[in-house]
Order: structure tokens, then C-alpha cells, then sequence
């Protein structure tokens, strides 16, 4: 079906012309839905007119929150394609990404810019920077001159909502490269209509919602819903703790979205109640359950505000949802629904499956699949990876293992991928394992993701050394720092004379993990 996406957000912006659509605090720039409207037309334009961009070509933002506000979903309203960096991952992560896409334009933060110029020069990249380029950076255009000059015309753009490529963003990587995922437009307007559908939906037009995460993680998907309800989308650009309080109180806020590591932080933090944080009414978490007794002392401070999201890169990335109702904690069966990730959303499709991809019966564990309108359309340019993890009638394969009880509540209890999630972030366990093994005195390294009571999981290796050869643990440690994200680097690294192998020499990660998590009720957070 043909869509103009433009047309769809102006119908939205003449019912609250007037009204605060984004809120940059840290730049304290404000815009009512017309201005933002007007801003992103002008983007588009600007891409269209002044750089040639075009359908299939492809632009990079390598940019903090209240840049990236701007962009997001909005520069659907255009022909070409937004690519979404982490601003976190390293510069060896992300010029493999940017080469991936071969992109024409890549807008970016002053920050990054002397460390990324020489590089995007060499591949003759159009570099736009979001404030004023310092003297000495030829060919650097600064981005409001650029906006000044470009037409607030609509845009008029029309293509198939399920074909037309409009945005795609990186995972983390199962082989040491993160795999490249494809979003359309029903993508996006899907997760928001799933929203809409649930019985307590939450958002409307009094909604004030805080973006602390980045938006190339999960709380881009709030975005989009937000406006649609005519709420009001604020953002920050750092998960600093005194700030979002400081934040939350003045702005009111209502919502937001945070890792539950943030949470517990916070119970510490203001345990003198030091903000005035009432105005909150829903706060989601994501990337891990919550701990029953911390989220008791959450509810006992907070009230009845707190919700639980599941969902992926590959499936945008709300799709099951343990909501408010859920949270309640009154007898041992809330005790344990609150350790699952909540039940599907109306319009979402799980179901549980052995090996052979056949459905268990009610209560076995098996592998969760997830068809609905938001499981994206697949890997870009990597037909091998998307024919391995999606299903050719529509199911993604989410590599959890978990099981369905008779209420449709599901419980992960396993995790069939090497990935470790920790404060909320996904860390594939071979990405490191590739970096310390490529260390000269590491002959051998196994990444883990263990218990921890803040971030869920925490970053462990385990090391065997090359005969001969020594180490300390924190060359290893900053060894690590030089090639990927701070978030990815361990948190602890043990040195072991071995690991335990399986008959034909592989390393069984399974039995590395049990050291740790015997203790546990789940074996994953």
C-alpha cells in the first residue's frame, strides 16, 4: 500500500498546532508541533534539494538525544535512508557501519568530529556538523546554515509502506559485527498502534515523556506515539540520576522509559526524598525483569507507576508488555508474574518451539518466535542472516527460551543466543571474545554475562594464557577499551589454566556460566 508519511504527521500537527511537541532540555530548544513539523520538512528538503539524496541512498546520524529528536522516524517524510549509530560504540565499530551502508551524508556531534574527519574524508562523505564546525574543518557544513536556507515545503513523498527503506540500525554483533536491521514505515506505525491497543494505554495528550535512554535504544519507540496522541516528547542526553530527577520535578514529567539498573539507583539516591518525582504516573523498564523486592520498595515510594516491555531490534521493540495492573504484588502468583516478561500485545504473535520449530504444548520451554507488523522486514543486504533468523511465513526467532503459562504470561528462562545484557545494553559474547583473543598473550577467552544486582547481567571473562606468556588483568582490561564500547569492556576477567571443552574442542559456555548462576532462580535476568 502507498503512504505519505508527511501528510499523516501534518493531519496530527494541525490538531495541535500550538502546542509543545519536543522539549531539548540540555539545549533548551522548544518546538510546538507546527515548528517541528516545518523542521523536519526543511531536513528532508534539504537532503533532496541541496545534497541529491534519493531513494535507496543512505545518510548516517552519529548524534546524542536532542539532536537525534529531530530526525528519528520524521525524515520518513523523505526519499532516502536514516541510519541510526550508536553514539556509544567505538570508532572502529562505526566506521565498519558507515562502509556497510556507504552512505552520502552523515551528520554528527561537534565532539566526535575531529576524531571521525580524516576518516569520513577519505571516503568522501558530505560531513554536517550540528553546531559550528571549529576553523580548519574544510568542507564541514553547519547545520542550521543549511536549515535556514532549505524550503518548509511538504514534502509529497509516496511510496509502499512495506518496501520503501526508512531507516535501518545496527545490533550487536554475533561474529564481532553487528547485523544491519531493515525498518518501513509499518514498522513504526505498528508498535505505536500495538500501544494504542492495549487495555490500559497510557499515553494521550497530557502525557510528558523523558527520553534518558538513547534513542538508538528502546525508547525510540515512544516516540512516534507520543505525537500521535499530541503528548510531549522531552529529552536528555545522559542517564545522570540527579539530573532526570531535577528534570522530572520542574518539566512534571510524566513518563519515561529507563533500565532497571537506573531504578534501583534511584531508590538510594532520593531515599531522602529529596525531589518532589509524584508527577510521574508510568515508568517502563526494559532489557531485564525486576527484582520483587526492589520493585516492592519502588511501589512503596512511587505508587503503582511501573510497566515492563520486552521486544528487540528485530522486533520494534515493544511487543509484549507486563503492564501497570500486573506489577501489583498482593499474593505469591503477582510474586511470580512479575518475574515474566508480560503477555503479547494486542495484534502480536508468540508462540513457543522445540528445535524443529514445531509448537510445545502449554508450559514446556522452547524457543519464543514473534510474527506481527513490527517484526521488521529482515537484515540489509544479508539474505544468509535473515533467512537463519526469520521464518519465511513471518515468524522472527528470538533466541530466548522460555515458556507460556495458561494466562499467556511469558517467562524466559534461558537465552539460546551468546548475548549478555547488561544496564540494558546488548553485548554479544563473541565480540569480546574476538577482541581478547586477539590480545598476543591470550591463547584462549570465554565472554559470560553474570548475576549483578544493578545491571542485571555484568560483562565476565575468563582467560587461559599462552604458555610462557603473563599478563596483568588490567592491561587486558584496557587493551579491550582501545577496540570496543566502555559498556562492553568486563567487568572482571579471571585467568584460568583452562575451560571446559566439549569432545571436538569447543568451549561449552554453558558450563562456565553455572559457576555463577547456580544460585539463581533464572538463569537469565
Amino acid at each position: 500500500m502507498k503512504v505519505n508519511f508527511g501528510r499523516m504527521m501534518l493531519e496530527i500537527v494541525k490538531e495541535n498546532k500550538n502546542k509543545i511537541a519536543l522539549k531539548n532540555i540540555e539545549r533548551n530548544r522548544v518546538f510546538t508541533f507546527m515548528e517541528f513539523h516545518r523542521l523536519t520538512n526543511k531536513i528532508c528538503n534539504m537532503m533532496y534539494d541541496r545534497f541529491g539524496l534519493r531513494e535507496k541512498d543512505f545518510f548516517v546520524l552519529l548524534l546524542k538525544n536532542d539532536n537525534l529528536s529531530l530526525f528519528n522516524v520524521w525524515t520518513s517524510k523523505g526519499w532516502s535512508t536514516s541510519t541510526w549509530l550508536n553514539y556509544r560504540d567505538s570508532l572502529d565499530e562505526h566506521l565498519y557501519q558507515i562502509d556497510y551502508v556507504n552512505p552520502k551524508l552523515i551528520f554528527i556531534e561537534k565532539a566526535k568530529l575531529e576524531l571521525y574527519y580524516e576518516e569520513l574524508s577519505k571516503r568522501e562523505i558530505t560531513i554536517i556538523c550540528m553546531d559550528k564546525p571549529p576553523v580548519g574543518f574544510t568542507n564541514v557544513h553547519y547545520f542550521w546554515d543549511l536549515i535556514q536556507e532549505a524550503s518548509e515545503r511538504e514534502t509529497r513523498v509516496e511510496y509502499d509502506m512495506d518496501e520503501h527503506l526508512a531507516v535501518v540500525k545496527f545490533t550487536g554483533g554475533t561474529t564481532g559485527r553487528g547485523k544491519c536491521v531493515m525498518y518501513t514505515v509499518r514498522t513504526f506505525l505498528s508498535a505505536a498502534y500495538y500501544q494504542f491497543a492495549h487495555s490500559e494505554n497510557s499515553i494521550d495528550h497530557s502525557t510528558k515523556f523523558l527520553h534518558i535512554t538513547p534513542f538508538s535504544h528502546a525508547t525510540s519507540v515512544y516516540f512516534l506515539p507520543i505525537f500521535m496522541k499530541g503528548g510531549t516528547n522531552y529529552t536528555i542526553n545522559s542517564p545522570d540520576l540527579q539530573y532526570f530527577c531535577e528534570v522530572t520535578e520542574s518539566e512534571r514529567i510524566t513518563s519515561t522509559f529507563v533500565v532497571p539498573s537506573l531504578l534501583y539507583r534511584l531508590l538510594d539516591f532520593d531515599s531522602e526524598g529529596n525531589f518532589n518525582l509524584r508527577s510521574l504516573k508510568m515508568v517502563v523498564y526494559g532489557a531485564s525483569p525486576m527484582s520483587p523486592s526492589k520493585l516492592e520498595q519502588l511501589q512503596n515510594k512511587f505508587g503503582n507507576i511501573f510497566c515492563q516491555l520486552y521486544g528487540s531490534s528485530e522486533a520494534y521493540p515493544l511487543v509484549v508488555l507486563l503492564g501497570l495492573k500486573d506489577h501489583l504484588i498482593e499474593n505469591g502468583e503477582n510474586r511470580k508474574i512479575i518475574s515474566s516478561a508480560g503477555r503479547a500485545l494486542p495484534g502480536v504473535e508468540v508462540i513457543i518451539v522445540d528445535d524443529n520449530g514445531n509448537e510445545v504444548p502449554e508450559g514446556e520451554s522452547g524457543e519464543i518466535w514473534i510474527r506481527c507488523d513490527a517484526v521488521t522486514k529482515g537484515y540489509y543486504n544479508d539474505p544468509e542472516n535473515t533467512a537463519l533468523n526469520f521464518t519465511e511465513d513471518g515468524f522472527w526467532k528470538s533466541g530466548d527460551v522460555g515458556y507460556m503459562d495458561d494466562g499467556g504470561y511469558i517467562y524466559i528462562v534461558d537465552r539460546k543466543k551468546d548475548m549478555i545484557i547488561s544496564g540494558g545494553f546488548n553485548v554479544y559474547a563473541s565480540e569480546v571474545e574476538h577482541v581478547l583473543n586477539s590480545h598476543p598473550a591470550v591463547q584462549q577467552a570465554v565472554v559470560i554475562g553474570i548475576p549483578h544486582e544493578e545491571w542485571g547481567e555484568a560483562v565476565h571473562a575468563e582467560v587461559v594464557l599462552k604458555e610462557g606468556h603473563s599478563v596483568i588483568i588490567d592491561e587486558l582490561s584496557q587493551f579491550c577499551k582501545g577496540k570496543i564500547a566502555s559498556y562492553k569492556v568486563p567487568k572482571a576477567i579471571d585467568l584460568v589454566k583452562e575451560l571446559p571443552t566439549s569432545a571436538v574442542g569447543k568451549v561449552l559456555r554453558r558450563k562456565v556460566r553455572e559457576k555463577y548462576w547456580r544460585a539463581q532462580v533464572r538463569n537469565i535476568h
